[in-house]
């Protein structure tokens, strides 16, 4: 499967194209925007709702004298309550990584790597340290473009994923994530990506054979010093 963005083949002046392309944006928020609204209510809605529960339970078990029970009721609560929090931590990293804007481009994707690898038990190697010379702007988006790809290859239960961050000769940046899972067959999984890059007039590469899937994003001089 091979698959360029828009930008490739249409012209960046071209109504019709932008008129699409920001119909595709949006449509691609407000997918997002659903996405954590159900994160949200499925998530740490429930858990602080049980938690309430578990609270009143405790309560009427120490005004009827059964401290014992009590006790346990309230340790299933604080358990549940510290899970709820990592929930919560792990959407704001996702959302705005304080790392990205304190430590830099490469120490926040190798955070990323490391949660996920962890969490996954997938090998993530990283090859990034380019992407420091990027502009704050564009470290942002390609950041969120790495994190949405590393997120797709572990969904498809990868077991190794690469990614690297090079300078290209006009000046530009180039970044790739490979990974050797099942190809992606949706269509729609890569739209968001394609926007994102669209916006900094980028383009895009979808590769998939025997060996596994590689996304690779090129950036002009332009975008990458934004």
């Amino acid at each position: 499967m091979r698959s360029r963005s828009p930008s490739a083949t249409r012209s960046l002046t071209d109504p019709d194209f932008d008129r699409v392309a920001v119909d595709r944006l949006i449509t691609a928020e407000q997918d997002e925007r659903r996405r954590i609204a159900l994160f949200l209510h499925d998530g740490p809605v429930q858990s602080l709702a049980g938690v309430a529960l578990m609270l009143d339970a405790a309560q009427h078990a120490i005004s009827t004298g059964n401290l014992d029970q009590a006790s346990s009721v309230l340790a299933n609560a604080l358990s549940r309550t510290r899970a709820t929090i990592r929930e919560l931590r792990d959407l704001s990293f996702a959302l705005e990584p304080v790392v990205l804007r304190d430590q830099g481009f490469a120490a926040a994707v190798r955070a990323l790597a490391d949660q996920l690898g962890l969490s996954s038990e997938t090998q993530i190697d990283l090859d990034v340290d380019a992407g420091e010379q990027l502009g704050e702007k564009t470290q942002i988006a390609l950041y969120t473009i790495v994190r949405e790809l590393l997120d797709q290859a572990v969904r498809r239960n990868a077991s190794r994923i690469g990614v690297s961050i090079r300078p290209t000769p006009e000046g530009g940046a180039e970044a790739e994530v490979r990974d050797d899972a099942a190809g992606e067959r949706r269509r729609r999984i890569f739209e968001a990506i394609e926007e994102r890059v669209t916006q900094l007039h980028g383009t895009v590469e979808v590769t998939a054979d025997e060996a596994g899937n590689a996304v690779r994003v090129v950036l002009p001089a332009s975008a990458a010093r934004r």
